[in-house]
């Protein structure tokens, strides 16, 4: 099976690709290598799957050093020609898209950046999936989709119409839009809305990156909603291991769904929507105390309100995932906490 993933320069495409290539298939990993954090992170990713450095060029396809089954390509998902040339030429028979301009709070000051990559890039995505007979495209949504609801676990089933952030709406606009792609072309597409993933080879935006820095560097940490607040935190080896599942199994048409009482979360067409959490909401205090304990060390704590964008908890209703696949992410936040810190260690050499 020939796949592409996009975003491999990226924390879940990093690790699907490895997953992937150990299993044996053959893997084209896409990426624009942009700047929204450290690119030297995003470049030793890539190294670590034998991309070097220096043979890359924009829209040159290199084969990886140490995996015979592996090419990179470096592209913007806007560079609407070159996206269907690489389709057109590579003849991938699954697409899994994680490339995204990601981020709640960045998406307050660069909002165009989520229309051009989340949106234009994403309609270059869904178009050459149309053209190019894809068996399966299965895409990044978000959990930030549950925006203002309040109803817990977040269920795939509820409504999702009132995000608080651009990022949150660009993700749903996501899920509208393969919709209508399976619709009218029946191709077959998967949204998977993932839950605060995290662990070794992670995000420097993300919370357990940035308090293991700041702790380590004994700096304060920021600490928003004065500490009120619950994340799903959900270990990337459990991501990964969902995602490969669904790949591997498209979806169906739903020949029961109802359009007078209409379930979001599949569809007469072969449409379906996933939570990819750990069901198990930690307390952010609480998650401070695993990197405390991890760490040796004490957090300086930053009480600060919540910020704009931001919700208060995240609670996946992970059922569809157990039902369809027999899967349950499972990793505990101490176990998960204990890994990163170890990779953290490692790979700056502390």
């Amino acid at each position: 099976m020939k796949i592409l993933v996009t975003g491999t320069s990226g924390f879940i495409g990093f690790h699907l690709v490895r997953y992937l290539l150990v299993r044996g298939n053959q893997v084209v990993g896409l990426g624009n290598i942009n700047d929204y954090y450290d690119v030297e992170l995003k470049y030793a990713r890539l190294n670590e799957t034998g991309i070097q450095r220096d043979k890359i060029e924009y829209n040159k396809l290199i084969r990886s050093k140490t995996f015979p089954n592996y090419q990179f390509i470096k592209l913007n998902l806007e560079d609407k020609e070159n996206i269907n040339n690489v389709f057109v030429n590579e003849k991938f028979e699954k697409v899994c898209h994680l490339a995204a301009q990601a981020g709640v709070r960045y998406s307050l000051t660069n909002p165009h950046a989520y229309i051009n990559s989340n949106i234009v890039g994403f309609m270059n995505i869904l178009e050459a999936c149309r053209y190019n007979n894809i068996e399966h495209l299965v895409f990044a949504s978000s959990s930030s989709v549950y925006g203002m609801n309040e109803k817990m676990p977040f269920s795939a089933k509820d409504n999702v119409d009132h995000p608080v952030s651009l990022y949150a709406a660009s993700k749903k606009s996501n899920e509208l839009m393969a919709h209508v792609y399976s619709h009218l072309y029946n191709l077959p597409v998967t949204g998977l809305r993932f839950f605060t993933a995290y662990g070794p080879w992670g995000r420097p935006d993300m919370a357990l990156f940035l308090f293991t820095k700041a702790i380590m560097e004994d700096k304060p940490i920021d600490v928003y909603n004065y500490g009120d607040m619950s994340r799903d935190f959900t270990y990337i080896d459990d991501i990964v291991e969902g995602v490969i599942r669904v790949i591997d199994q498209p979806p169906q048409g739903n020949p029961e769904w109802n359009g007078k009482s209409p379930d979001p979360s599949c569809s007469t067409a072969p449409y379906k929507i996933y939570n990819i959490g750990n069901n198990n909401p930690v307390k952010l205090l609480d998650f401070i105390k695993a990197i405390e304990k991890s760490t040796g060390k004490k957090a300086k704590m930053n009480m600060m309100p919540i910020q704009p964008g931001d919700v208060e908890k995240t609670w996946a209703d992970v059922k569809g995932l157990v039902e369809d696949f027999d899967y349950k992410p499972n990793t505990s936040v101490v176990e998960g906490v204990n890994k990163f810190e170890q990779w953290y260690k490692d790979y700056y050499q502390i």
